[in-house]
């Protein structure tokens, strides 16, 4: 199994991070859209490493498929050919509350995106002209001024939970990124319809150590990350898979009363320890083997500072 981890570190320090990451044997690094830009670090990590390198997620309705295609060119560049421009759609309030963009069908919306930015690298690589017009965006237009030098197209990541997402991610992309909030029942849905052979790259939420002390922090953390997924509505179909959907009710209802403080509280173990995967590197990755096992790679939603030593070993055992 090749692993990855999510690159959470400063510009100034990802030097320092992704040589530490390689030297602990992963094979890539992912960002996502949380309190910082998901591109900024893997410019800095391209040149910094050899590492394989993508976004999980960066939002895509927010952004013009222009920006997108220059952004990716621009990774794959510095990466020499190792990057992958993951996109998602988030939930409603996100995109119209926090990026003040339009959320009107977003299944259709991210499939126009993902076309959009394809067609865009295409013109650039072949110097066809670029003919793209949708129902949310148009691209008609770029003379060779501000074509990018030598093009090689980025490969397109979807993020998918439910079934008309994946079936799009399967339609246009060239890859389908899991949602970590899974379990393996809720997985096997996910994946019923993707045909054997499309790239799938899964994820966990995982908590690694070497120590009891270790493991205790990892436990606290992964808990409450579920805790924070489980009271969104759109993830409560994972809960739904195994009964727990009142679950969701009672997390919906701290959230909506601004008590977040409690929200870890009230997940029992037995969901912690059906969605997470929180142990020994030999337990971890014996989990990560089972759930994932249809999978090209598998990212690790890590909630919390993971040693090094951790994750060594953890990366070691799934090379075996």
């Amino acid at each position: 199994m090749l692993l990855d981890v999510r690159l959470d570190a400063s510009l100034a320090d990802v030097p320092r991070t992704v040589a530490e990451l390689a030297e602990a044997g992963v094979a890539g690094v992912f960002t996502y859209e949380g309190a910082s830009d998901p591109f900024l670090p893997l410019g800095a990590a391209a040149v910094a490493s050899s590492l394989d390198l993508y976004t999980n997620l960066a939002i895509a309705l927010p952004r013009s498929p222009m920006h997108l295609a220059y952004l990716a060119q621009d990774l794959q560049r510095a990466s020499a050919g190792r990057f992958s421009l993951g996109l998602g759609t988030q939930v409603r309030r996100h995109v119209v509350d926090r990026f003040g963009a339009t959320w009107e069908s977003p299944v259709r919306q991210l499939r126009e995106i993902v076309l959009a930015v394809k067609a865009i690298q295409t013109s650039w690589a072949t110097g066809e002209p670029l003919a793209f017009e949708g129902e949310w965006t148009r691209h008609t237009y770029c003379p060779p001024l501000f074509v990018p030098p030598d093009v090689q197209p980025a490969r397109v990541l979807v993020g998918a939970l439910g079934p008309r997402m994946t079936a799009m991610a399967v339609e246009v992309a060239d890859g389908l990124l899991v949602h970590p909030f899974c379990s393996e029942a809720s997985l096997a849905h996910t994946l019923a319809d993707v045909p054997a052979g499309f790239p799938v790259i899964g994820q966990s939420i995982v908590g690694v150590g070497v120590t009891e002390e270790e493991i205790r922090t990892a436990r606290a953390a992964v808990r409450g990350l579920i805790a924070f997924y489980g009271s969104t509505p759109a993830y409560r179909p994972v809960l739904d898979v195994h009964g727990w959907g009142e679950l969701h009710e009672d997390l919906r209802r701290l959230t909506r009363s601004g008590d977040w403080s409690r929200l870890a509280e009230v997940v029992p173990d037995e969901v912690v320890d059906t969605i997470g995967l929180v142990g020994s590197p030999a337990f971890v990755a014996a989990g990560l083997g089972r759930r994932f096992a249809r999978c090209t790679r598998i990212a690790l939603s890590t909630p919390y500072a993971v040693s090094t030593a951790a994750l060594a070993e953890l990366t070691s055992l799934a090379a075996d």
